[in-house]
């Protein structure tokens, strides 16, 4: 009596475990996948977008660009192909938000595992940071040359890039001589080159935010 028993509370604990596999697996497949947005110039805070496109609500990409990295080599939009990446401009004699940014980019390229998520820095001072004062700068904090280009080129090049493709700044300007970006957005960019979020690079939980909803990009492009 005792054996059929045993056997018979065995069999309903595994029946238990079972049952809780079961529910497990259905509410995961009719769970809704967490997903990110796709910003357009019409979706975006109107400050942030030039004029020009104010009105576009589908179809922005980054446009195509041709600059130089701290190693003197010619970057475009062929070495971010079919990548995820995070962009944010900077420039190396910054004294206030641009060395906190650096630290926070920084702690992203250390936690970056694979190949297919990249960075790339912008000088908002391509006069001043020549290759070789962005070669500098990469040795003092750290960059990794496989995981990070700091570019810099023609400055109405960039400029333009800031306002027109990354949406990251709220001042007007033409990339002449007196005109000047400062901002603290990371922008994190799909391998459609289309952009999926926008952070404060100044704070931790921003970075922490950032790192999150990168793992659900990374994770859309594996179902």
């Amino acid at each position: 009596m005792r054996s059929f028993f045993a056997k018979f509370k065995l069999f309903g604990i595994v029946l238990f475990c079972l049952s809780v596999v079961i529910i497990y697996l259905f509410y995961n497949a009719l769970s809704p996948k967490k997903t990110l947005p796709i910003y357009q110039p019409s979706g975006v805070n109107p400050e942030l977008v030039d004029t020009s496109i104010q009105h576009v609500k589908k179809y922005h990409t980054i446009a195509d660009f041709s600059l130089v990295n701290q190693n003197g080599k010619n970057i475009t939009q062929d070495d971010y192909s079919d990548v995820i990446y995070i962009a944010d401009f900077f420039f190396t004699t910054c004294p206030t938000i641009c060395p906190i940014m650096t630290k926070n980019m920084t702690s992203i390229q250390s936690r970056i595992t694979n190949d297919d998520v990249k960075l790339l820095s912008h000088s908002v001072t391509p006069v001043i940071d020549s290759v070789a004062q962005l070669k500098k700068y990469a040795l003092e904090k750290g960059v990794d040359d496989t995981k990070w280009n700091l570019v810099t080129g023609d400055k109405k090049q960039i400029y333009e890039l800031a306002r027109k493709s990354y949406l990251a700044v709220k001042t007007d300007g033409d990339g002449g001589p007196f005109d000047m970006i400062h901002t603290e957005n990371f922008i994190l960019i799909d391998k459609e080159k289309r952009i999926r979020g926008f952070y404060d690079g100044t704070k931790t939980e921003e970075i922490d935010r950032l790192m999150a909803d990168l793992e659900i990009l990374k994770n859309s492009y594996k179902q």
